[in-house]
């Protein structure tokens, strides 16, 4: 026997895909509506204080205050958020003399971070009773002047000629950091001979004689030198013309060469 096939009427399928209908045209319009309020929302959002830069914080600075880098940064808390723009922040900022990089981003809701690398410096030249710092570029903080040095870097003292402080800051960019911070301060002492003679006082108590010409190649020299030294020995290392060492007089001999004068 065939099985009898159930027939639904037209009268009885139209009331369902009226329903149908209705509910995917209410889906739809709830969709529409809620994608209309949020759009409001947003530009309600955008218009208000709410979307304005609430704070800027900096990172990687030494010797700029924050305070300075986010005024040179224009950044205000008047500012929209969204309108920050990253590259022309970075741009302004690389333009001062101590940034040497920057890195600008967006942390959502509504902060700026202000990622800084600096120019080394190499150096701090003593004049007019106070030290002006020299950059790892080689130029002179001249508008910069402070009491006492933070010690990452030697004190040029005596130096009166700006040609002789310009190479001997070329030859401290190409020292090694690692020599470099065993530099306590570097004395210009020029002769009628030799008008780039140098003398060093060193963190780890020696003293050494060199030339400003080629001073980065031959103090490549000296913790070689050191090593080879009793930790006992003090006294001056040479290397200005070969490489020695000059032990300081001991007070016996002093003393001997004290009673010979008398």
């Amino acid at each position: 026997m065939s099985e009898k096939k159930k027939i639904v009427s037209i009268e009885d399928r139209i009331p369902k895909l009226k329903e149908a209908r209705r509910k995917k045209a209410n889906r739809r319009l709830i969709m529409y509506l809620s994608f209309f309020f949020l759009l409001i929302l947003l530009i309600i959002y955008l218009q208000s204080p709410l979307s304005n830069v609430q704070e800027v914080k900096v990172s990687g600075t030494l010797h700029l205050k924050e305070e300075a880098v986010i005024k040179e940064s224009g950044i205000t808390t008047s500012d929209n958020f969204w309108k920050v723009n990253r590259q022309e922040v970075a741009s302004t900022l690389k333009e001062h003399t101590e940034i040497k990089s920057v890195r600008v981003d967006k942390q959502f809701p509504a902060t700026i971070m202000l990622h800084i690398e600096e120019e080394d410096r190499v150096g701090y030249v003593q004049k007019n009773g106070g030290f002006y710092p020299i950059l790892s570029t080689g130029e002179q903080l001249t508008s910069y002047k402070t009491e006492t040095p933070s010690g990452d870097a030697p004190i040029l003292i005596g130096w009166k000629k700006q040609k002789y402080v310009e190479q001997m800051t070329k030859e401290l960019q190409q020292l090694p950091e690692s020599i470099a911070q065993l530099i306590s301060e570097i004395h210009w002492k020029p002769t009628d001979q030799n008008p780039y003679k140098i003398h060093l006082y060193m963190n780890d108590g020696y003293e050494v004689i060199a030339t400003i010409r080629n001073f980065s190649e031959k103090m490549q020299a000296y913790p070689s030198i050191v090593s080879q030294l009793d930790s006992s020995q003090k006294g001056v290392i040479h290397i200005d013309v070969g490489a020695y060492f000059e032990e300081y007089p001991s007070k016996k001999n002093e003393k001997e060469g004290n009673s010979e004068d008398e």
